[in-house]
């Protein structure tokens, strides 16, 4: 089921999307935060393999600037802003553009910047700086999110032979060191405060990687049949996002096949058998200019659910749907999830469970936090917090209704990703079936 669209009229860079204007407005948003302190944010460092090179979240965020080991300035006196960068090595061709302090012209044009220097102005520049603004939480990059890179700075720093340290850490420690008399601020939550809310042109970007999510679920819904194997579907996925304009995966595909793999919420080994009588646990998302998206679908290896599955996927998807109806402007997210939980209550009471421990899954399910579960943006875990106020248009969530019966170690949910109108709510990833009926239509139709 590839889809008919001209290829080139996919955009495939971030310059596709975004102009200087768009960056130049968030700057000036961060400016009004800063007042005349200087902000200073890190930006990826060299590649250390063979891949392409991917800009963290935060610099580019800011600026749009593709190059590696980059330095963004942000004056808030001047209320300027310049990149800071490695000269041109003497052997590097001069076609290479836009990563060195010699492509000043081009990257100006290309961001808005007002100027780029050489690595070694930047410390005389923030010299004449009493307060300075930097991130104090580690960068995201290709395939992670902040929670994940905590997690693993508290395992890196447990291990007695390592000590961890970011490169964000090195990066404050030289500060100090270089700047003793300077005061260093945290950027971190006056950047989440303005990521945790989407605009125009970021909700589009987000809206074809919802897209190219749903279709890569269809795909491989079409493809499933007994005796493949669940990097088959990953391999459908991933060809689906590069053909439709994206880096790869916004991060690890979970492909679970079976009651063990799915069991684990985020495996992502996905190198077992599809078995007849299985159920498949598809959740991808493309990397599309440092922008993601979530989704999650189940659907059966035979093309049929089992009775079983039919009750207990059907009852997702029915707490689902109730669910993105619930979600507006001015409701609080645990009020979405309590009046749904109520329209629920007396079906689930009075429904034919064929067992009691899926009666008992499903009251448990009812009474679950979870189900709004977290902000999708620049990464798959976005930064921010949603949860104690309102909902509020531009803010783009993950809706993950789940449950679990662990007397079958059976892990139950779907999921889709979307942004919060002045209607309602928009699911960007809604091209990929809920109604268990087309699933079963469409499973093993290209097979």
């Amino acid at each position: 089921m590839a889809s008919a669209e001209p290829r080139e009229t996919r955009p495939t860079r971030l310059w596709s999307w975004f102009t200087p204007a768009d960056f130049a407005e968030r700057r000036a948003r961060l400016f009004a935060e800063i007042g005349d302190a200087a902000a200073v944010v890190q930006g990826a460092g060299p590649l250390r393999g063979f891949e392409l090179f991917r800009q963290t979240n935060e610099a580019l965020y800011l600026t749009g600037l593709e190059a590696p080991q980059a330095y963004i300035l942000l004056d808030g006196a001047a209320r300027s802003a310049s990149a800071y960068l490695p000269n041109r090595p003497e052997r590097q061709p001069a076609e290479e553009t836009e990563r060195f302090a010699e492509d000043a012209e081009r990257i100006c044009a290309r961001t808005g910047l007002d100027a780029v220097y050489p690595w070694s102005e930047l410390e005389r520049r923030l010299a004449s700086h009493k307060v300075i603004f930097t991130p104090f939480a580690p960068a995201e990059g290709r395939m992670s999110s902040r929670d994940m890179l905590l997690h693993a700075a508290q395992l890196e720093a447990a291990d007695p032979w390592d000590g961890g340290g970011t490169r964000q850490d090195r990066f404050i420690a030289r500060l100090r060191e270089r700047l003793p008399g300077a005061e260093l601020r945290d950027l971190s939550p006056l950047l989440d405060a303005m990521r945790i809310r989407k605009s125009p042109t970021e909700i589009a970007v987000m809206r074809r990687a919802g897209e190219l999510s749903a279709r890569a679920v269809i795909e491989a819904m079409a493809m499933t049949r007994p005796g493949l194997h669940e990097y088959d579907l990953h391999a459908v996925m991933h060809r689906v996002f590069i053909e439709g304009g994206a880096r790869g995966e916004g991060y690890r595909a979970i492909v679970p096949s079976g009651k063990e793999n799915a069991w684990d919420g985020h495996y992502c080994m996905n190198d077992g058998p599809l078995l007849e009588g299985d159920l498949i646990l598809m959740d991808c998302a493309p990397d599309l200019c440092n922008y993601t998206s979530d989704i999650g679908r189940m659907w059966p290896v035979s093309g049929r659910y089992s009775p079983e599955q039919r009750e207990l996927y059907g009852f997702i998807v029915r707490y689902h749907r109730a669910l993105m109806e619930r979600v507006r402007p001015g409701v609080m997210p645990r009020d979405a999830m309590r009046q749904t939980s109520d329209e629920l209550r007396e079906f689930v009471e009075s429904a034919n469970w064929s067992k009691p421990a899926y009666l008992e899954a499903a009251r448990k399910a009812l009474d679950w936090t979870g189900h709004c579960s977290h902000p999708v943006g620049m990464a798959v875990h976005d930064v921010g917090s949603y949860f104690d106020r309102p909902f509020e248009p531009g803010l783009v969530i993950s809706l993950d209704p789940s449950l679990w019966a662990p007397e079958e170690r059976l892990y139950i949910r779907v999921e889709d990703t979307g942004v919060v109108t002045d209607e309602g709510f928009e699911p960007f990833t809604r091209l990929a079936p809920l109604d268990l009926d087309e699933v079963e239509a469409l499973v093993g139709s290209s097979a």
